[in-house]
C-alpha cells in the first residue's frame, strides 16, 4: 500500500482557447498533472507559456475549453452546482502577482481581507468577523490595527501578506500562488516565501506555486512541472529535476539561472533551445513516464534515449 498523500487536485487533458481576430489562440494544449494533499507543486515557464491561465482555470476565472479539473475526485469545470461552486470558491484560493493590483485601492483592509467571508456569509456576526480578520492578519505578521487602513499606505510585501490574509481567512485546502514574489524586492522575497513555508506547516496546506525563477521553485516545491508554449514538457520531484533535466527545454532553462560566483558566471555555457531541431513530422511527441515520477514530452526515440540516460 503507497504511503504517499491522496491527490488533492488533478488536471486531465485541459485546453484553454481564447478568441482572438480570425479565430482562436490555445494558451493551454493538454495538460495533465496532479498535486497531493500537503505539498508544493511547481509549475515554472517563461511569459506567456500558459502557466498563469492553468491556475485561472482552476479557480474558474478562464474557461476551459475541454478537459477536465477534479478537486478530491469531483470535476470542477464547467456547469457545476451551486453548493460546489461555493465550496471551490472557500477551498481554493489565489494569491496574485501584483500585490497592488490585487487589492481594491479604495477599501480598507478590514474589508479586503473579510470579502469572501462576507460573500459566502461564512460568520455569524460582526465581532466573529472583527475576531477573523485581526486573526489572519495576526497569521501573516500584521499587526490587527492595520485592519484600519488603506493599500496605499503599505510596502510591497506588507500589501502580499495582506494578500496572503485574505485567502487564509477563507480556510482553504489548496492555494494558487501566481509568481507570488516577483514583483518585490529581493530583500523581502525570502520573507514571504518563509512564511508561505510556516503556513502551510501549521494549517496543511497545499500549494500550487507558479514562477518563471527555478531557484525560487527549487527552495519551496516538492515537484515541479516545466511548461512551454502551452504544453507540459517536463515533471519530476524537483531534485531529479535538477540533477537530470531531460528535454532540451527546461535544459536551457536550468542553463539560465544565475551563479552568485561572477567567474562561475563568466564561465557558464548557455544552452539555448531552438523547437526547430526536433522533427516529428513522423514519430509524434507524447507524454511519456520515463522513470518512476519523471515525465517528458517525447517521441518513441527521444524517450529511449532519455531512458539510457537515466540509465547510466
Amino acid at each position: 500500500m503507497s504511503d504517499k498523500p491522496a491527490e488533492l487536485l488533478e488536471v486531465r487533458n485541459l485546453r484553454v482557447d481564447f478568441p482572438v481576430k480570425g479565430g482562436l489562440f490555445t494558451a493551454v494544449k493538454g495538460v495533465n498533472f496532479f498535486i497531493r494533499k500537503g505539498e508544493t507543486f511547481g509549475l515554472v515557464g517563461e511569459s506567456g507559456s500558459g502557466k498563469t491561465t492553468i491556475g485561472r482555470a482552476i479557480v474558474r476565472i478562464a474557461h476551459a475549453s475541454s478537459g477536465e479539473i477534479l478537486f478530491k475526485g469531483r470535476r470542477i469545470n464547467g456547469r457545476i452546482t451551486k453548493e460546489l461552486d461555493s465550496e471551490v470558491v472557500q477551498k481554493i484560493q489565489m494569491i496574485f502577482q501584483d500585490p497592488m493590483a490585487s487589492l481594491n485601492e479604495r477599501a480598507k483592509v478590514d474589508y479586503i481581507v473579510s470579502e469572501g467571508i462576507i460573500n459566502l456569509g461564512n460568520y455569524k456576526g460582526e465581532a466573529e468577523r472583527l475576531a477573523l480578520v485581526q486573526k489572519a492578519l495576526l497569521e501573516v505578521g500584521l499587526l490587527p490595527e492595520f485592519a484600519s487602513r488603506f493599500p496605499h499606505e503599505f510596502s510591497g510585501g506588507q500589501r502580499q501578506r495582506i494578500g496572503i490574509a485574505r485567502s487564509l481567512i477563507m480556510e482553504p485546502e489548496l492555494v494558487i500562488c501566481d509568481e507570488p514574489i516577483s514583483a518585490l524586492d529581493v530583500s523581502i522575497r525570502a520573507q514571504v516565501l518563509n512564511l508561505m513555508s510556516e503556513l502551510q506547516r501549521s494549517k496543511g496546506l497545499t500549494y500550487l506555486f507558479i514562477a518563471h525563477d527555478l531557484s525560487v521553485v527549487r527552495f519551496i516545491t516538492d515537484r515541479i512541472a516545466v511548461i512551454n508554449k502551452g504544453e507540459l514538457v517536463e515533471l519530476a520531484e524537483t531534485e531529479e529535476l535538477f540533477a537530470h533535466p531531460l528535454h532540451p527545454y527546461t535544459r536551457a532553462l536550468l542553463s539560465a539561472i544565475p551563479v552568485p560566483d561572477p567567474i562561475q558566471e563568466r564561465k557558464k555555457k548557455l544552452i539555448i533551445y531552438d523547437p526547430a531541431c526536433h522533427d516529428y513530422a513522423k514519430d509524434k511527441p507524447a507524454w511519456t513516464e520515463i522513470s518512476d515520477g519523471h515525465f517528458v514530452l517525447a517521441n518513441g526515440a527521444e524517450a529511449a534515449e532519455y531512458r539510457r540516460v537515466l540509465a547510466r
